[in-house]
């Protein structure tokens, strides 16, 4: 099964009981910790090299608490164009979509800002 948050709040994720304080991308089989952007409130196509090649159905980025994160138009077109629905919100929300697909068995990645 897919890892689940656990529980999410400003500057942490908790995923399967490990606490979490930067930034990260949980994938059907692994997590990506320490994730980190060229830029920090800009998500672009090089930021998700590892997971576009991963056969997922959706994935959930979390734009931070305050939703400061920026998903560039070019991510949006290639998945659109990989047949991966996205969902863009901020991280207090995306979390509780995450772990929904994943209670649907849906095979979905997601990627969080956790602070701003």
């Amino acid at each position: 099964m897919a890892p689940k948050i656990d529980d999410y709040g400003f500057g942490y994720i908790v995923v399967d009981g490990v606490t979490y304080s930067r930034d990260l991308i949980i994938l059907p089989d692994r997590l990506i910790t320490n994730w980190w952007r060229r830029e920090g409130h800009r998500i672009d196509l090089d930021d998700l090299r590892e997971v576009l090649d991963i056969d997922l159905e959706y994935l959930v980025i979390g734009t931070g608490y305050f939703s400061r994160v920026h998903v560039t138009d070019e991510v949006i077109k290639e998945l659109k164009k990989r047949n991966v629905k996205l969902i863009i919100t901020d991280s207090r929300h995306a979390w509780e979509k995450y772990n929904q697909l994943v209670d649907e068995n849906v095979r979905v990645g997601g990627a969080f800002h956790l602070t701003c």
